[in-house]
Formats: structure tokens, C-alpha cells, sequence
């Protein structure tokens, strides 16, 4: 099977040529795909080197499948390209992930929703993807009324740059990167760009993506979104009021039965999720579940992964994986153009 990795030189571009090899996807041939300015570049797969090449080099030797990571402009614009050639793309931009005619995918949750048809289809923001893989539970046992999320960030969100402005900075070199201020020893609460009632987009992704994944727009969200000088993975601190009532054992008895979370909550011995713990990993950590003692039916709890991989590159090798499980790889049906 060829597989084009579009975006293959940045992070998560990386990150999703390791999980692919971690995880022994079926390429026969990787066919890594940047900019013109990238190709003719090399990257490393499974023990080989090959020769990075721009989209229309890629999409002239039809790839059954594209796993994106170049950004909404470059999305907009390639992945159709792809999709008429016969190629399944998943792309993990904001480019497609609110159009009406594509599917949102968190495997674990909605996947099911998937169909032979799909051919262009949206992976999830990073702080979307952790949050209903722990709110799916509770929504399916207790049902959900309203989220309160606090986000804390990690600079490996943004990317390569940014990672490179937080050691720069550790090591005495005040240059400013792609943040407005310093990151180091600093929080800045502010993650993309402000819209409309000084929301940023970042808190917008997270109120929308959520109804579209789970089902319900009838949720209430509420985001803030906070970059935090970390490295490892993005916590969030979630208040969550529920349409039942609940006890918490039986609450953390579903959080723990949910496939892909990992319930880490022992208040005695000071155990916890935490970005230094879960990095590298693929699951979603949940901790310090307990009763919101302010409010009936709400709980709080703290939830933290790894952003690069489920939050990215290892939730689009699992929709690929689901995909050649329904046996639509390679692809099986031309999409209607």
C-alpha cells in the first residue's frame, strides 16, 4: 500500500512516520511530501531513507491513503487532489473539521460513523481529541449538561519553532519566537487568534468540535486555553455537570472501561496524570476525579496526553487502521467528483 504523509518534516508529520512503524501499518511504499522547499529533502522509515517530493509528484502515484499534517491553506487546496485521485485522506488541520460533509473522528468514540464513501475525513484539535474520549463515558452512562475546560498547552502544539524559542530561552537567549512574549517561566493565555466576544479560535475549536464528535450540540462548552512552557503533552482541568446523579466510584468505574483512557487517581500516594508521565504515550490519562461540592450532579477531574500523538498523529493512524479494518484500503470506490 503506498501512503503519502503530507507534512512530513514537521512534528507532527514525524510523529506520524514513527506511530506507522510503531504500529506496523502495511507500507509498502511511504511517499513523504513538503513544500517545495522541502523536497529533495530525506527522511527516515522503517530502517530506509526516502526522498521527500511536492504533492503533484505524490498524487501521480496514486496513494491509497494520505495522512495530513500541512497546515488549512495546504489542506484546502491538496486534499481534494487526493481524494479525486482515489486516495483516503485524513488530515489533522481545522481546514474540513466543521464542513457538514465530512467526518470528525475520534476512533474510539465515533467511529462507527465512518462510511465506504468517506473520503476526505477530519481528525480532531489535540485538546478536542482528550476531552470526549473522557467525556464519552459520562455522556453515555449519566448523559452531559454543561463542561467547564481550563486548557494548559504544551509549545510542541505549535510546533518546531516554538519548542525552539522555549530552549532558547532556557539557555539565556531572550529572542522572541512565534509567541508574543516569553514562554519560558510564563503562561500566556491566549492560543490562536481572538474572534468574535474575544474568544479565541483555539476555545472555539473545543466548544464546536465537541457537539459534532459526540453527537450533541446541545452540550454546553465553556474553554479557556492557556500555553504553558511544557514539552510533554496538554492537561485540561474539566468541570462537568451531568443530568444524574452519579456516585464516583462508578465514575471512575466507566472513565476506566473506556478503551484508550487510563484512570491514574490514588490521592494517597500523590497519584496523578502529568505531561513528565505521559509523554510517548497513546492513551488518555484521566486523574483527581471528585465530587464538585458547589454543585449538584458535577464532578471535576484532570485529563492529560500526549498532544503529538493521540492528540494528532496516533488518532489518524487509528482512523487508517479502522479504515483497512472495514477493508476500504486500498481504496475500494472512486469518491464522486
Amino acid at each position: 500500500m503506498r501512503v503519502a504523509v503530507v507534512g512530513a518534516t514537521g512534528l507532527v508529520g514525524g510523529t506520524m512516520l514513527r506511530i506507522l512503524e510503531e504500529r506496523k501499518f502495511p507500507v509498502s511504499e511511504l511517499l513523504p511530501v513538503a513544500s517545495e522547499r522541502s523536497a529533495g529533502s530525506k527522511v527516515s522509515f522503517a530502517g530506509k531513507e526516502y526522498t521527500v517530493l511536492t504533492a503533484d509528484e505524490a498524487i501521480a502515484q496514486k496513494p491509497a491513503l494520505a495522512l495530513f499534517s500541512a497546515g488549512g491553506g495546504p489542506s484546502l487546496k491538496l486534499a481534494p487532489l487526493f481524494a479525486e485521485a482515489g486516495c483516503r485522506v485524513i488530515d489533522n488541520s481545522s481546514a474540513w473539521r466543521m464542513d457538514p460533509t465530512k467526518k470528525l473522528i475520534v476512533p474510539e468514540v465515533n467511529g462507527a460513523s465512518l462510511t465506504q464513501e468517506d473520503f476526505i475525513i477530519s481528525n480532531p484539535n489535540c485538546s478536542t481529541i482528550q476531552m470526549v474520549m473522557m467525556l464519552r463515558p459520562l455522556q453515555l452512562r449519566w448523559g452531559i449538561r454543561r463542561v467547564v475546560v481550563s486548557t494548559y498547552q504544551s509549545v510542541t502544539g505549535t510546533g518546531q519553532k516554538a519548542v525552539h524559542q522555549l530552549l532558547n530561552e532556557r539557555a539565556g537567549n531572550d529572542t522572541l519566537g512565534v509567541y508574543p512574549y516569553p514562554i519560558d517561566l510564563n503562561l500566556i493565555p491566549q492560543i490562536d487568534v481572538f474572534g468574535d466576544n474575544d474568544t479565541t479560535k483555539e476555545e472555539l475549536k473545543m466548544m464546536q468540535e465537541s457537539g459534532k464528535i459526540l453527537g450533541d450540540d446541545q452540550i454546553l462548552i465553556s474553554a479557556t486555553c492557556v500555553r504553558v512552557p511544557v514539552m510533554g503533552g496538554h492537561s485540561e482541568s474539566l468541570n462537568v455537570e451531568l443530568k444524574q446523579a452519579f456516585e464516583i466510584e462508578e465514575v471512575k468505574a466507566a472513565l476506566a472501561a473506556m478503551p484508550g483512557v487510563i484512570v491514574q487517581d490514588n490521592p494517597t500516594v500523590a497519584e496523578y496524570p502529568m505531561p513528565l508521565k505521559c509523554a510517548g504515550r497513546d492513551e488518555v490519562f484521566v486523574g483527581r476525579i471528585r465530587r464538585d461540592l458547589s454543585q449538584a450532579n458535577t464532578l471535576n477531574c484532570w485529563v492529560v496526553a500526549d498532544n503529538l500523538r493521540k492528540g494528532a498523529a496516533t488518532n489518524a493512524v487509528q482512523i487508517a487502521e479502522w479504515l483497512l479494518e472495514k477493508g476500504w484500503l486500498p481504496a475500494t470506490l472512486k469518491m464522486n467528483t
